[in-house]
Order: C-alpha cells, then structure tokens, then sequence
C-alpha cells in the first residue's frame, strides 16, 4: 500500500463518494448553493444533473452533512422499482417501519412524519439519485409527494438526481407537470485544467500529504488530457499512478507514469497488444496458450471462461501472467 510511502493518513483517491475530499470547483458551488438556496426557501423541487463521474453523489453527501442539524433526510439509490415500492423505500430510509403494503396506508404514514417534523421546526429532504430509472408512474407519485403542504410552506424538499437523459425526459410533454413543478435546474461539468491540478493538491492535502508537489506539472498536463476533467477518471489515473509510483520507489510521480497508467486502464489497446504479441483470441473471452493447472484445478482456456476454477487475483494471475500487457490486465482488474 502506498499510503505509508508517500506519507499519506488516508487514501485520496478512492471511489467513495467521502464529502470531506469534495473539491469546491465554481459548478461544485454554485450547485451546493443553488440546492442549499431551493432548501432554505421552501421550493419544494430542484434537480440535479450531471454525467457519471462528475461527483454528484459527493455533492449531495456534502448536502446532507450540512443539513444533519436541521432536517430529516432519506437519499434514495433505488430507482427502479413501483410506486408502491419507493414509498416503503423512503419510509424505511426515514426509519419509519411498516409493513402495510396499502398505498394508502403508506401515505397516511409518511404525511405523519412531515408534520411532526414541521411541528418541531425541521424539514424532510428526499434525494432521489439515478432518476431517470424511474417509470413515468412513479415519477407521478414523486410529483403529488410535493403536494403535502401548509399555506405557508412546503412540508417536503425532493432532489431529484440524473444523468442527462433524465433532463430530455422531463422535456417531454407528459412530464410538463413536473417540470413546471422544479424552479432550480442545476449541471455539473467537467473541471477546468486549471481546477484538476487544484483537485489533485486538494484531495491529497485532505489526505494528509504535507511534503513537495507529488506529481509534476508534466504529470498533471497529462492528467488532464486522460481524464477530459471527470473527477472519477482523475481519481482511477491518480490512485494507479501512486501505486505505480510506490511499487517503483519514486518519491514523485512523472509523466511518464501516468503515460503507463493510461495504457494500463485502456483495456482495449491491452488486449489488442496481447493479440498481437501471443497466438491467442480475442471475442467473448481472451484465449492463452495452455497453462498447467494446479492439482485438482479444471483446465481453463481464458478469462471469464465458465469452469470450476474461482475467478481470483490468482488464478487469473496463472493464466494471463505471461506477458507484460497481460500482467498490466491483471494490475487493471485487482489494484
């Protein structure tokens, strides 16, 4: 591990969305703000869009960080489901126990739960991720949720979270409704040159690092150019250069690792380079030239092929370890 190498606390470039590392790009503000803004003032709807990677559900952690104090929040992943369905996932979210299936039962619970919170002078704030996996009913549903008010304020905030499509779903005419309903449409995009050199600094700082710049600028030039500035790429590039980085023994990352990473994570070119160098095919599975099972193993001629050998680090590792593309393949699948 590579933590103790470059004296690091923690690891930075994971793959939870950890709202601490939320690096405050200008989109990253301006949504934080505009979510927080559609919360305080009661508009009862906003949206939030985004390609995967973006960092998204690292904002909204951050969101719900800000409104422990304040409200009761339930941050929905399941979206592809009934309405009946969503309604018993947000009342479990909201640590509300039934087991009533009725609609109605459902709904009378769940209004019971909105004034008692409104009694005690705090909102309910509903996060619906992935949502365009929601079916046009169940988006209905999610729009007569909004209706639970009195006339001075909505008793309920839902966010709805998607990818892109989801805002050409709510383009079309049968979802007019809603989007009537949503006064705050918020998009993240990907950062700015200028701002992944930032993310980088600032993610390793929050880890910990206090020593010289870790990657050169050479380094981080190329960062860019393999990420197109999505922070999950920047985070997949970073973390195998470090290992590349700690497995070499360099004290700072060059160019020409991340060079080696890129060529690492593109498993296309990899296979494609196996091909070329080895008489072995490439379709539904890589074929390799056999290799002598261990006792008691069942032959297998490639990866992903069905037989009575586990698919583990190790025994991929027997088969596909024959070249230097092939244990590249291998690094890629088990960092």
């Amino acid at each position: 591990m590579f933590l103790k190498f470059y004296n690091l606390r923690e690891q930075p470039f994971g793959t939870t969305p950890n709202p601490r590392f939320l690096y405050p790009s200008v989109v990253h503000r301006e949504a934080l703000a505009s979510l927080i803004c559609g919360i305080e003032s009661n508009l009862g709807f906003a949206a939030l869009v985004a390609e995967p990677g973006m960092g998204k559900t690292t904002l909204l952690f951050h969101v719900l960080t800000r409104l422990k104090n304040s409200a009761r929040t339930a941050f929905l992943f399941e979206t592809q489901c009934s309405s009946q369905s969503l309604l018993r996932y947000l009342l479990a979210e909201l640590c509300v126990p039934t087991t009533d299936p009725d609609p109605v039962v459902l709904h009378e619970k769940f209004k019971q739960v909105l004034c008692e919170e409104s009694r005690m002078g705090r909102r309910v704030v509903v996060i619906i991720d992935e949502a365009q996996n929601l079916d046009a009913k169940v988006l209905e549903t999610v729009r007569l949720l909004s209706d639970f008010e009195t006339p001075e304020a909505k008793l309920l905030h839902i966010i709805l979270v998607g990818q892109p499509q989801f805002a050409k779903q709510l383009g079309c005419p049968k979802m007019s409704q809603l989007l009537q309903r949503i006064p705050m449409m918020n998009f993240l995009r990907p950062l700015e040159p200028r701002e992944v050199t930032e993310y980088v600094d600032h993610r390793l700082r929050v880890a910990g690092y206090s020593g010289p710049q870790l990657f050169t600028t050479s380094a981080l030039e190329r960062i860019v150019e393999l990420s197109n500035g999505v922070p999950r790429k920047i985070n997949r590039i970073c973390f195998n250069a470090l290992s590349l980085g700690c497995a070499l023994a360099t004290k700072q990352i060059e160019r020409s690792q991340i060079d080696e990473v890129g060529t690492d994570l593109d498993l296309g070119l990899l296979l494609n380079n196996v091909k070329a160098s080895h008489p072995v095919s490439v379709g539904a599975a890589v074929s390799i030239p056999d290799v002598p099972p261990k006792a008691g193993e069942t032959p297998t001629a490639g990866i992903g092929q069905v037989g009575n050998v586990t698919r583990t680090p190790e025994t991929i590792g027997r088969v596909v370890a024959t070249t230097e593309d092939a244990r590249r393949i291998q690094r890629c699948m088990f960092p």
